[in-house]
């Protein structure tokens, strides 16, 4: 209950509504005596906006998808748990269980959505613009198995089946020894939260550390080669490729001066065949291929015109 002053004296408001409009705006010719709450006064509902269409027997509520299913009109997906402000509206009896229709919009494509309460089968039937999806669980071989309620019911009545069941559980255990001691050593292994944070900020600290190092190596080179690229981390296989690649020693420019100044130096003075003026001649003038024939000069290019006869002066 709130405690409410007014020109008129003290009053009692005790509704929801009433507590609300404490904290705001209050007309001077309001009076509780009078008008009995703040929403009577100003010829509103307490729902406000969700009680708009009361008079057609519709309430707007907030639903909750039940479950995972897919839009009639889009065909999206929707998945369980999604919200939407719902119209609900009594459309039947189950017995004396009141059954709901509740409308609602897809958020997707503004489709109508109808779903009803079904207190039969205590779930909810898709009437219209939905179908559920279905979803197909496979048995896992390995998970825990809960017992149902006829079995529950059989072991305090039956005494062979409990004897049974006690064997059947005894052989589970044993072959699940091994993975629960493993499970049993893991968790013991992480179970210091400290010890395994310092490690992994110890791991971080060191590879934060080579990777600057790298970076100021790789900076000082690019500085010095005048490069514009962003070098890549070193590769064991690239530097091996390196050290095979032999500069000059296959046939290179540097091969080919040294074979030369040494056969200079052992060849004669003296013309022939072996002379440094054959080797020098061999310098300067251009190999030709064995192919391509060397042009020969023509006879009337080399002699010089002949002399104009007696007859022809």
């Amino acid at each position: 209950f709130v405690v409410f002053f007014s020109a008129a004296g003290l009053h009692l408001l005790s509704t929801m509504a009433d507590r609300k409009a404490v904290n705001k705006y209050m007309p001077p010719d309001f009076d509780p005596q009078k008008h009995g709450s703040i929403n009577k006064y100003r010829g509103q509902h307490p729902l406000r906006d969700r009680a708009r269409k009361l008079d057609q027997g519709i309430l707007v509520i907030r639903f909750e998808m039940p479950f995972n299913v897919w839009c009639g009109h889009c065909k999206s997906h929707i998945g369980k748990g999604v919200r939407y402000n719902a119209e609900k509206k009594k459309v039947g009896n189950y017995y004396t269980t009141p059954i709901y229709q509740f409308s609602m919009k897809c958020h997707l494509c503004s489709g109508r959505m109808l779903i009803e309460t079904d207190p039969k089968a205590c779930d909810y039937k898709l009437v219209d613009g939905v179908r559920k999806s279905i979803e197909v669980w496979e048995d896992d071989p390995k998970a825990i198995k809960l017992q149902s309620s006829e079995e529950k019911e059989r072991l305090q009545s039956d005494p062979m089946f409990r004897i049974e069941h006690g064997v059947q559980d005894h052989e589970r255990a044993v072959q699940s020894k091994g993975s629960l001691s493993s499970l049993l050593k893991l968790q013991s292994r992480q179970a210091d939260d400290y010890g395994l944070n310092q490690m992994l900020r110890r791991s971080f600290r060191t590879q934060r550390n080579s990777i600057k190092q790298q970076k100021a190596v790789d900076a000082a080179l690019v500085e010095k080669a005048s490069l514009s690229i962003e070098l890549v981390q070193e590769d064991a296989q690239d530097v091996q490729a390196a050290k095979q690649v032999r500069f000059g020693k296959d046939g290179g420019l540097a091969d080919d001066v040294g074979q030369r100044k040494r056969k200079l130096q052992a060849s004669s003075i003296f013309s022939g065949s072996g002379s440094r003026a054959t080797v020098l001649t061999s310098r300067r003038e251009p190999t030709r291929s064995s192919s391509t024939p060397e042009p020969q000069a023509s006879v009337s290019s080399v002699l010089p015109p002949p002399a104009a006869t007696a007859a022809t002066a």
